[in-house]
């Protein structure tokens, strides 16, 4: 079956329910631009090769030249803004839906009580797990819809034009694949010991992850047979990652790392730094600011590796009281005119 069909079957699905709230890329809308752009320029050949020198013969027309698609005319008007436009709404989507999902999940005492109140005190662990397995598939299904339609477009423009564009998606974090909430849903699955293929629905995907190997790494196999690996080493201290934070550039860094890279106080927070501050890893600057703490990754370190939880705690509150000694010290001092 070819993807189109997949695709159109899995729009009107069993999940029609939750694509109706969601944005999703016009897989069949561009393939009818780059049909009618490929029969244009067909066209165009024929024309050129029956009409010239007489001599030529008409059944064996001359070769297209490449298109750079510098002057498409039915490209370059709509086709990557409007891609661009639903790639991004996409990822919008999915890191909205999964960050409601795991605060459902990871909340506690009062605020747990009042979600669950939403839900009409129902038993929602089925419930999350479901909806788990539908973000994932979702956003891997558009993922390769983006993948087939760029494809498709240098076919037809003998270009290179659409691995371009996806390096532009990479260049905007907007690249669906390597989402830092995929790695907080495949933290999630682990959270409820759904690391074995036997617990996972195999249609939605598989996870796993080692913590204690040399090279902590988690691995998500998703549908279609796409396999993704996200390293949980902290590329500051070089250890697995402790109270990790997700940058907006998508880097996931140790709270404590990164502190200190935008020379912040621990108890003051992440989102405490400058604005001109640079991400350690990537240096863009601005990254701070919406920076966002995975919960659920933590959680993980807190089950499976406790001993080194333990200490890196320790290691953490002692640095803060430490830090915060400091600096009310600089503060009594400056009230006192010392």
């Amino acid at each position: 079956m070819k993807f189109g069909d997949t695709f159109a079957e899995y729009l009107h699905g069993e999940e029609e329910w939750f694509l109706e709230k969601c944005r999703h890329i016009e897989y069949k809308k561009l393939k009818k631009v780059l049909k009618r752009c490929k029969s244009c320029n067909s066209n165009t050949t024929n024309s050129n090769s029956g009409s010239g020198h007489g001599r030529q013969n008409s059944s064996s027309p001359l070769p297209r030249p490449p298109c750079q698609c510098q002057s498409c005319p039915w490209c370059d008007e709509m086709f990557f803004s409007e891609l661009m436009k639903e790639a991004s709404d996409i990822a919008g989507c999915f890191k909205s839906r999964v960050r409601s999902l795991l605060h459902l999940h990871v909340a506690t005492g009062m605020q747990k009580y009042v979600l669950r109140f939403r839900r009409c005190f129902a038993d929602d662990t089925q419930t999350l797990l479901q909806e788990g397995q539908i973000l994932i598939q979702y956003i891997t299904m558009n993922a390769i819809a983006i993948r087939k339609i760029l494809k498709k477009y240098d076919k037809v423009h003998c270009s290179e034009n659409g691995k371009n564009f996806t390096m532009k998606m990479r260049a905007e974090r907007i690249e669906l694949l390597h989402s830092p909430w995929l790695i907080e849903l495949g933290a999630f699955y682990l959270n409820y010991g759904l690391d074995k293929a036997k617990n996972v629905d195999s249609s939605c995907g598989q996870v796993s992850c080692d913590l204690k190997a040399e090279q902590p790494v988690m691995k998500l196999t998703l549908p279609n047979s796409i396999e993704l690996e996200f390293d949980l080493t902290c590329a500051i201290c070089l250890e697995t990652v402790f109270n990790p934070y997700a940058l907006k550039c998508g880097h996931v860094l140790c709270k404590a790392c990164l502190c200190s890279a935008a020379s912040v106080m621990i108890f003051e927070g992440v989102k405490a730094a400058a604005s001109h501050s640079r991400c350690p890893i990537c240096r863009e600057a601005g990254v701070y600011a919406d920076a966002v703490r995975m919960a659920e990754l933590h959680l993980l370190l807190k089950t499976r590796c406790k001993e080194y939880w333990k200490e890196r705690m320790i290691a953490e509150r002692s640095e803060m009281v430490k830090q915060s000694k400091i600096f009310w010290n600089q503060q009594t001092k400056h009230m006192i005119g010392y």
